[in-house]
């Protein structure tokens, strides 16, 4: 493996499509309340993005520093684990990529905001500032918190509500309380993803005393939380339907849930963890595919 292959493992390319869900659909919600601007959107997208390599670079020295990537690991290989990138050069990567965002994060909220509204422009930032502490703290530090089995909320909260509530509120400057809904669906959905990770890593992560929320309930009440996430998931954005639709166009993202009843049953009568792999690209993309057809379904030409 070349170090240009090995940054991009570290970087994990194919969780980016789950980073951006919470933007498209944010957008979306946006565009549904009549406010679009591209500059933006890009901008966002782009800061999503960064948050997401900055947080996988992290994962990947913060679990090898603490040997969990060790032999029993069944995912991919990481690039600390593998030895093709050393502590020192992760560490630099993960500081340029923080410098990054930091510079992405001023940008959208410029351009969002402008100088004329420094308290919201203030706000934001500490949102950004606080995207990147969670990216980091998931794995690194002796408190890292996705060692104690808090990850589920983070992910909730920064890929579900924050995402989807805060990138509408760069459009449209306001908030409603139909918008959680939508926003709630992408974040049970992420957190399903992050579950099934954990799922699949139950016993490399309860030797290595990563205690996730996996560990802490067991596999058998793990495959159980995940019905509820997905279930969650699927009322919360049936009865955003149900509140705004005025047409049935705008039942269409309802179709990404097909791809997630079979994924559900997959799991189901799974009972080997390392055969729930394949299913993480399988929900991750289905999150993808449920903001890409609300943002659709939702449009309006303006």
């Amino acid at each position: 493996m070349t170090k240009i292959n090995a940054w991009l493992n570290a970087a994990r390319l194919r969780t980016l499509p789950l980073s951006v869900s919470g933007i498209v659909m944010g957008t979306a919600l946006a565009n549904f309340y009549g406010k679009s601007d591209l500059l933006i959107f890009i901008l966002a997208l782009l800061t999503t993005i960064g948050f997401q390599i900055t947080s996988n670079f992290a994962n990947d020295y913060g679990d090898g520093v603490k040997g969990t990537d060790n032999e029993d690991r069944i995912g991919p290989k990481r690039a600390l684990q593998s030895g093709i990138l050393g502590r020192q050069e992760l560490k630099r990567g993960i500081l340029i990529s923080i410098l990054i965002c930091l510079v992405l994060v001023v940008s959208v909220v410029f351009f969002a905001f402008g100088p004329e509204n420094l308290a919201l422009s203030f706000l934001f930032l500490g949102l950004g500032v606080a995207s990147i502490w969670a990216a980091i703290k998931y794995t690194v530090g002796n408190s890292a918190y996705g060692y104690r089995g808090l990850g589920d909320v983070f992910v909730f909260l920064f890929f579900g509500l924050l995402a989807v509530v805060g990138s509408m509120f760069l459009f449209t400057k306001s908030v409603t309380l139909v918008a959680f809904l939508p926003a709630v669906a992408v974040g049970a959905l992420s957190a399903g993803v992050l579950n099934l990770n954990n799922l699949r890593d139950f016993e490399s992560d309860r030797k290595a005393q990563k205690n996730t929320l996996v560990v802490k309930m067991g596999f058998a009440n793990g495959k159980r939380y995940h019905y509820i996430l997905l279930g969650a998931a699927f009322l919360s954005m049936l009865s955003f339907m149900i509140l705004t639709a005025t047409t049935v166009v705008h039942y269409i993202p309802l179709l990404a849930f097909v791809p997630v009843a079979v994924h559900t049953s997959k799991v189901y009568h799974v009972k080997t963890p390392v055969l729930l792999d394949p299913e993480l690209k399988k929900l991750a993309l289905s999150t993808f595919l449920l903001a890409v057809l609300m943002f659709i379904s939702y449009y309006k030409i303006l």
